[in-house]
């Protein structure tokens, strides 16, 4: 039970910093766009693609170890504790710690996870995206400038793939802790 509470307050410490990521995101965009109306130079929007993959990064990684928690309180803290307890293994961590479970199974959770991916797709992709084709269109960059915007748009659609691939239900998930 102690790692039980142990883990809970890591997965809580990671959703309440994931959250946040999305507000952070959110301001440094603002910002820069400011900052690019403001001087009207259309090359700040070059900032957009490095401070929304790097946030868009770290709110993936730490989406995927708030389920890998759940995960493991799941398929092994919770048998785990059922067999020192005596009881059926399998139905364990439905008896033990049911909520880990329960809210899974809602039935709008299927279109909450889709609008969550639309959303971090848009955040961290579809806006740094939008600064890119704008620089593009504006024609004011140089060989290096446009080199780098290459680049930004290649890491942008490496993040975005790996929104999808952490988005797609019913994905195979590794065995174990």
């Amino acid at each position: 039970m102690t790692e039980y509470q142990v883990i809970k307050e890591e997965q809580k410490a990671r959703i309440g910093f994931r959250d946040n990521l999305l507000y952070v995101t959110l301001a440094a965009v603002t910002a820069v766009i400011a900052a690019a109306a403001q001087t009207g130079t259309v090359d700040l929007l070059l900032a957009l693609p490095p401070v929304c993959v790097i946030l868009g990064w770290t709110y993936l990684v730490n989406d995927e170890k708030i389920s890998a928690i759940g995960r493991y309180i799941r398929t092994d803290l919770g048998p785990r504790l059922a067999g020192t307890l005596g009881t059926e293994p399998t139905a364990a961590p439905r008896e033990l710690f049911g909520w880990e479970s329960v809210h899974r199974a809602d039935a709008r959770r299927g279109s909450r996870k889709l609008i969550q991916c639309l959303v971090d797709l848009s955040a961290f992709c579809l806006v740094p995206l939008g600064g890119l084709v704008l620089f593009w269109l504006d024609g004011s960059g140089g060989a290096a400038l446009l080199t780098a915007s290459a680049v930004e748009a290649l890491a942008i659609s490496v993040l975005a793939w790996q929104i999808l691939l952490y988005a797609v239900p019913f994905r195979p998930r590794a065995p174990g802790p």
